[in-house]
């Protein structure tokens, strides 16, 4: 089963999601999913002094801006395990700016879960720990030659769920496009296309040719 295509967006999308887990919380080993493998693969080891203060991970069948399915964060009382699904409800997202540019990381808190039954909106977080997490996205690059990251600002539910809305309609757009190309492989060439306002890198046009087998 591919994890990223083959698994629903969620319950009730865009505030109740299905998350997969590509980092536990305390850990400093970065996992990333390789869709075209259906693994996961250690992309690095933080070499900062700092841990991931959340579970991270990403929302299957979305696509984020910086060519990527969209990365969500789950506040959680305990690790959970990389490659499990957690359904979420969406409170929130912190804005970051990196050397790739603009990055929503979405923030949610477990369903399953009645500690967080009261976590409807990112007010509803304690505002020390909505400072915990910013500090650990502005830290853990700093070690790691041209890579940088920039705090912009948390938005609350509505804005978060217009941020996931997109990324929806993203995943949405690239499957329609490319299923109903003339391309006689798109393995080998990619048709010209606008899309997302980028251009395709190698990553994404693997990703495009498994949507359309």
């Amino acid at each position: 089963m591919n994890l990223w295509k083959d698994i629903p967006v969620g319950d009730q999308p865009p505030i109740l999601l299905n998350v997969i887990v590509e980092v536990v919380s305390g850990s400093r080993a970065k996992y990333e999913y390789r869709s075209e493998w259906e693994a996961f693969v250690l992309d690095r080891v933080i070499p900062s002094s700092v841990v991931f203060q959340v579970e991270y991970g990403f929302i299957p069948q979305t696509w984020a801006e910086d060519d990527d399915p969209m990365d969500i964060m789950v506040l959680s009382y305990e690790p959970l395990e990389v490659g499990c699904l957690v359904k979420v409800r969406v409170v929130g997202a912190l804005i970051v700016e990196d050397e790739k540019g603009e990055d929503a990381k979405i923030l949610s808190v477990p369903v399953n879960d009645a500690r967080f039954d009261g976590y409807q909106n990112i007010t509803d977080v304690h505002p020390h720990r909505l400072r915990e997490i910013q500090e650990f996205f502005e830290t853990y690059k700093r070690l790691e030659p041209t890579k940088w990251v920039k705090f912009k600002q948390w938005i609350d539910l509505q804005n978060a769920s217009l941020v996931v809305q997109k990324g929806m309609e993203n995943y949405l757009k690239m499957a329609r496009i490319y299923r109903k190309s003339s391309c006689a492989s798109v393995k080998e060439s990619i048709c010209p296309a606008d899309f997302l306002s980028h251009d395709l890198n190698v990553d994404t046009q693997t990703l495009i040719s498994e949507l359309i087998e």
